[in-house]
């Protein structure tokens, strides 16, 4: 994953020499933002557990830049590794505290989380400990650390139920409506994981009204891209129709298919975080919506991978019931992430999707 050059160069004047911290940056979307953050100059604490997630990746960031990226195993719900982990107030680390940590962390990109809507179906109180009370701990670390702001990975399955209606076909592939699901609506969550996202968002609003913390939530519509995991039981869509078309194998939809997504690369995701890290204005406790501004249906979907996957025509996809908990359509409205940060999608379906499925394949056949 890279960002376009002239985006590079500009974040960089507004990270370079900076210290940041990223929970749960050894997993998906917290790897390829490391990865970022050290193209634009900032030194890096990560956190992480590596209960879904390895040091394959981080590991060999590590031994590239000593300097610059440190690693704390430890949770979110453990109180002296986030303290590690964010760091001491600036005058703590120069009386001699700190071990070397030369401060708080700036900014910390809270990602850190137990993610998949049928896994907290199955574990909600799991779910809940690690994504409500686990940004509770975070949001407390960073204030007393004295953090500048907070960057939450929110979700947009807090939508749940709202009723966006069924999509129009354009072009044959990408689905788009005009007006797509704005943070102004109430949320409707449908599962435990949606519930403990909310939660989230309520607390960094609550955090930034009550204490001197800019805070700021984005709502992340169906991340995909490289290094996703496809091995779990509660793989996402895109990374669990790619392990399955590659092997030849019908690829599993749950429900009738028409179900639709607004599909957005991890570039765009890792750009809005960027941009939530380092605008000037002050935000507190906003919510804003990460995606793309066009839909499509999982049919659509699989139909397309399997033509990239080079599936033959008549590998067909599997229909198992719908699962519990899942919404029936996704679409970001971004004009509230254009407004506050400046945001604009990088990478469309049709690009990612591509870089996807040739990462895939090439773990694939190496395996």
């Amino acid at each position: 994953m890279r960002l376009p050059a002239d985006i590079v160069a500009r974040l960089r004047t507004r990270y370079e020499g900076r210290r940041v911290c990223v929970t749960g940056g050894a997993g998906f979307i917290g790897g390829h933002l490391v990865d970022a953050l050290l193209s634009v100059g900032a030194s890096i604490s990560v956190i992480d557990d590596l209960s879904n997630s390895t040091l394959d990746h981080l590991g060999e960031l590590i031994e590239l830049e000593p300097e610059r990226v440190r690693f704390v195993h430890g949770s979110i719900l453990d109180d002296e590794a986030l303290a590690e982990a964010i760091g001491e107030p600036v005058a703590a680390a120069e009386a001699g505290g700190g071990g070397g940590a030369g401060g708080a962390a700036e900014v910390v990109f809270h990602l850190g989380a137990l993610g998949s809507v049928p896994r907290s179906v199955k574990e909600p109180q799991r779910t809940w400990s690690v994504n409500a009370t686990g940004t509770v701990r975070v949001l407390e670390a960073a204030r007393r650390a004295g953090t500048r702001r907070v960057v939450f990975a929110a979700s947009s399955s807090a939508y749940g139920g709202a009723n966006l209606g069924e999509p129009a076909p354009i072009n044959g592939f990408g689905l788009i409506q005009e007006r797509g699901l704005t943070e102004d609506l109430p949320p409707t969550p449908l599962s435990p994981y949606a519930a403990s996202k909310v939660a989230g968002e309520a607390a960094l609003l609550a955090w930034a009204r009550s204490y001197e913390l800019s805070t700021v939530s984005l709502r992340f519509f169906n991340i995909f891209g490289p290094r996703q995991s496809a091995d779990s039981a509660y793989a996402a869509v895109v990374a669990a129709f790619a392990k399955r078309l590659l092997a030849g194998e019908a690829p599993v939809i749950y429900g009738d298919g028409k179900q639709s997504r607004d599909f957005t690369h991890v570039s765009n995701a890792v750009l809005a975080c960027l941009l939530a890290g380092s605008v000037e204005r002050d935000l507190r406790g906003e919510v804003i919506n990460v995606g793309t501004g066009q839909r499509t249906t999982v049919l659509q979907l699989a139909e397309r991978m399997a033509e990239a996957c080079g599936a033959p025509p008549d590998l067909k996809p599997v229909f198992q019931p719908e699962r519990e908990g899942d919404v029936r359509h996704s679409l970001a409205d971004l004009t509230r992430a254009r407004e506050l940060l400046g945001y604009a999608p990088v990478t469309t379906l049709e690009a990612g999707l591509a870089e996807t499925v040739a990462w895939y394949r090439s773990v694939f056949a190496g395996a």
